[in-house]
C-alpha cells in the first residue's frame, strides 16, 4: 500500500514519519520530495529517510533522470514508488508551491 502526504515543513514531516513508522512503514520505504534537490537532501538526511534511487527506479530510469528537468525527474521518482502519472503530476504541483511530499510504501 502506498501513502502520499503533503506537509508544509520538516517539523510536520517528522511528525508524519513518526506516525508512518508506528503504522509499520520502514524508513527505508519512506521518501520525502521537495522541489529543490538540496532541500530534499537536507531533509532526508536530517530525518534519516531515503531518496529514491536505482533500487526503486531501475537503471535506465535513473540514467534518464540525469538528463531531464527537475519536474520530470520528480514525477518519475514518485511514479517509481507507487503514484500514478496523474497523482505524480498533482504532487509535483504541490512541490512547486514549496510544500513537501512524503510517500511511504510497503514492499510487496
Amino acid at each position: 500500500m502506498t501513502v502520499k502526504l503533503t506537509v508544509e515543513n520538516a517539523v510536520q514531516a517528522k511528525q508524519e514519519i513518526e506516525t508512518l513508522e508506528s503504522q509499520g512503514y520502514s524508513k527505508d520505504h519512506i521518501h520525502i520530495f521537495a522541489h529543490f534537490k538540496e532541500r530534499a537532501d537536507d531533509i532526508n538526511n536530517a530525518l534519516d529517510t531515503k531518496d529514491v534511487g536505482m533500487k526503486e527506479q531501475g537503471f535506465l530510469d535513473s540514467m534518464k533522470n540525469m538528463f531531464t528537468s527537475r519536474g520530470d525527474e520528480l514525477r518519475n521518482k514518485m511514479e517509481s514508488v507507487g503514484l500514478s502519472k496523474e497523482e505524480a503530476a498533482a504532487a509535483e504541483e504541490e512541490l512547486d508551491k514549496g510544500k513537501l511530499i512524503i510517500i511511504a510504501h510497503k514492499p510487496a
